[in-house]
């Protein structure tokens, strides 16, 4: 293991000690003065000051931030399901409180739960994200990272490099490949070093500290083996890489079957009680967003109304969850009669058939519109989609039915959900990826769908509107 994954380690386990122990004191400074200074406990001492279970508060905090496993070293700087640990750890330990008070009648303020928990778990998940932005940002000047050397046949090789390179943040810098026939020439801009038999040289001469393996016909049970020793031996990561593309960790459950490390994996399901929870924190979120940008929707309205003939609000019919389709709402950000030119501009720009294709430098839209899009104000009228259900805060853009009906059977899978204000395309690039690349995360998005990486979006989807330009993570 690299040394550098052990200082990310206790930095966040410093991290996770300060804000616990502002959060704490705050509260014990704050709440505590209008309330009792100490708890009575039935049958024991008649008289405890209340640090004592503050302590022991923050003690058990931390003992199950680590028994979750928050800071393992396989999870974070990447991906939802760190955060979702520290969320998952936090919830247990008031549940642990709540429980042992009910059980021995000790009587704890509620200002405890209500002050304590989402200010400490507010600030351990904002420790994270701003210990990720510091990773980032090292592994950006060449530091912090993991060196890689990948084995296998040169097609998986080609797409497991093009994959890691496609996504950001992800830590591994590919350093060189070896093929079972390996000679020296390239794999894309990656060196091919080796053949198999000479791999374990490869490494020694790269300084690598990872080897992916994306498998190969002539890779037996036997070398393999022997490869992990050697691995070992050298303190080298062994990674495997399977044919699975696009699948979320909490979807992959290993299983030891007769010695063999089977992978099992889950269907994506979003019914019954999770079905319920996104709707019921779409109807939440849409009514609060309503309330908090209303004075901004006012603006965005004068503002179109004073930029020329045209109604305000612009309503084009997009296909929703299982193709039904709905009218769906935006603050009008192009000339009046807009539709009527865009055929004639996609054949222009040479892509009359595809869907996901964005005009470049659209001249259909209006000098207030340039402006309401570079923020997303155009769209905030959605939210009233969200609230009537037709949306959601989070999923796939919706397409018009032009579009749609160019998917095959592969994109038709994203109308397994409802359609989305954001996404995770439009906080990994926006109009800037590929069509092939929004499709790509738009898939990932159905078929890995979690409560908490709606949240992680709707986060990145505030950074982005707030820098325009700048991509959250």
């Amino acid at each position: 293991m690299p040394s550098w994954v052990r200082r990310y380690s206790r930095r966040l386990l410093y991290t996770d000690v300060i804000i616990l122990v502002a959060t704490l004191v705050v509260f014990g400074l704050l709440m505590l003065p209008g309330l009792q200074a100490s708890i009575v406990w039935p049958n024991g001492p008649d008289d405890v000051p209340y640090f004592v279970p503050l302590t022991i508060v923050g003690l058990l905090w931390m003992l199950t931030l680590a028994a979750f496993d928050t800071r393992d070293r396989h999870i974070v700087g990447h991906g939802v399901l760190e955060y979702r640990r520290v969320v998952d750890s936090t919830l247990f330990v008031f549940a642990a409180i709540v429980i042992f008070a009910f059980f021995l009648r000790i009587e704890v303020a509620r200002t405890l739960f209500l002050f304590a928990l989402p200010v400490g778990l507010t600030g351990l998940l904002l420790g994270r994200w701003w210990c990720r932005q510091w990773l980032r940002r090292r592994q950006s000047a060449g530091e912090y990272v993991y060196r890689a050397v990948i084995l296998g046949d040169r097609e998986k090789i080609a797409h497991v490099v093009k994959q890691i390179r496609s996504t950001h943040g992800t830590g591994y810098v590919i350093v060189g490949a070896v093929t079972p026939h390996g000679v020296s020439d390239m794999i894309g801009d990656v060196p091919v070093l080796a053949p198999l038999h000479e791999a374990k040289e490869a490494i020694d001469a790269t300084g690598a500290d990872t080897l992916i393996l994306t498998g190969a016909d002539e890779i037996n049970p036997t070398a393999m083996r022997r490869l992990g020793w050697a691995m070992a031996e050298r303190d080298v990561s062994w990674v495997v890489a399977p044919a699975l593309t696009d699948v979320a960790g909490p979807r992959i459950h290993a299983k030891p079957v007769a010695g063999l490390p089977l992978v099992h994996v889950d269907f994506p399901r979003l019914e019954g009680y999770r079905r319920f929870a996104k709707r019921s924190f779409d109807i939440v979120g849409s009514i609060l967003l309503l309330l908090l940008t209303s004075p901004i929707m006012l603006a965005a309205a004068v503002a179109v109304r004073l930029e020329g003939p045209g109604p305000v609000l612009y309503t084009q019919e997009r296909v929703g969850r299982r193709g039904t389709t709905f009218a769906m709402f935006k603050f009008r950000s192009m000339v009046e009669g807009a539709d009527d030119q865009l055929a004639s501009l996609l054949d222009l720009q040479g892509a009359p058939e595809q869907p996901f294709f964005k005009v470049t430098d659209d001249p259909r839209i209006t000098r207030v519109g340039r402006i309401m899009r570079r923020h997303s104000i155009d769209e905030l009228p959605q939210l009233l989609n969200v609230l009537s259900g037709k949306m959601s805060l989070v999923g796939p853009r919706p397409q018009r039915p032009a579009e749609v009906a160019l998917y095959d059977d592969v994109v038709e899978r994203r109308l397994m959900v409802k359609p989305g204000m954001s996404g995770l395309w439009q906080v990994s690039g926006r109009s800037q990826l590929t069509p092939e690349d929004s499709i790509r995360l738009d898939l990932y998005y159905v078929e890995n769908w979690s409560f908490t990486q709606d949240l992680h979006i709707l986060f990145r989807t505030i950074k982005a509107v707030i820098a325009p330009g700048r991509t959250a993570h």
